[in-house]
């Protein structure tokens, strides 16, 4: 292997897995069921906007948005977020990746959202949660206020399923790079777990001519917020541009020093960024 490719495959490996950790929120986990299925989630601060978190692939709420579940209340914003099914603590049952998992997410996620008693609310979804809140917005209009997205795409190309199958070895990982997932999953219903992802993703690249959500998008009626990293390894710059084109009453923005994780890594600027994007007075947008 290359040098240049091992830089790139280490470059995307940190973008997903070396820069999340497990922070322990002081809000208490809930349970609910939903659809037969029973899924961990959590809820801070009253706010009059409601948002839901949507994690990326195996993430949880705790180590997908802890930065944003302290914070954002603070800006006026009751934060809602959950593990989808399969991950974290919304198991068993395990993780079933069909060629519509993440549609099955955004229907299961809505009906969550109606049992909790949301009717009204803003989506905040982050590399595969982005393609779900796209396919949610989408399908629920009525529900959906607003719209951020980053780290995500609607589609997948040859170069999009060469970065996946290249981290597909997690024992490849530093122990760095496994730790906070392993700490979550354990090592083998991680890797497994990790796999089954990368290979759902090549499935759909090779039998679906990749197509994730691209016919939601122009259903996708709420404001819309697309913020991306500069130098995300994960997600090219072709699909924030795609996203940009394609979805009416949308807007991009670029975060230079960026990767995938920019809500993570810039926590302080990306939530005054979205905060002040959900208040935003919707006539004028």
């Amino acid at each position: 292997m290359s040098a240049a490719v091992m830089r790139r495959i280490c470059g995307v490996t940190c973008a997903i897995s070396g820069t999340r950790s497990i922070h322990i929120s002081p809000i208490c986990a809930e349970q609910v069921m939903v659809d037969g299925l029973s899924l961990n989630y959590q809820v801070a601060g009253d706010g009059t906007k409601v948002a839901l978190c949507l994690p990326g692939a195996l993430g949880t709420i705790e180590s997908d948005f802890a930065p944003q579940l302290k914070n954002l209340p603070n800006h006026g914003i009751k934060v809602v977020c959950w593990d989808p099914p399969g991950y974290g603590k919304s198991r068993p049952p395990p993780r079933n990746y069909t060629m519509d998992f993440l549609r099955n997410d955004a229907t299961i996620a809505a009906n969550m959202m109606k049992n909790l008693g949301y009717n009204k609310y803003s989506l905040l979804g982050w590399s595969d949660g982005g393609i779900s809140a796209m396919m949610l917005a989408a399908t629920f209009p009525q529900h959906v206020e607003r719209m951020v997205l980053w780290g995500s795409n609607a589609y997948v190309v040859e170069e999009d399923v060469k970065i996946y199958n290249g981290i597909r070895d997690v024992n490849k990982w530093s122990e760095r790079m496994r730790a906070p997932l392993e700490a979550v999953y354990g090592k083998e219903y991680f890797k497994a777990a990790w796999e089954g992802w990368v290979d759902i993703l090549t499935k759909i690249f090779k039998e679906k001519d990749g197509d994730l959500c691209r016919e939601d998008l122009a259903k996708i009626s709420c404001p819309t917020l697309i913020v991306h990293g500069a130098k995300d390894p994960m997600v090219p710059l072709y699909h924030p541009h795609y996203l940009r084109d394609n979805i009416k009453n949308s807007q991009l923005i670029m975060m230079e020093n960026g990767k995938h994780n920019i809500h993570l890594r810039f926590a302080e600027e990306f939530n005054k960024i979205i905060s002040e994007f959900l208040h935003k007075d919707s006539s004028l947008a």
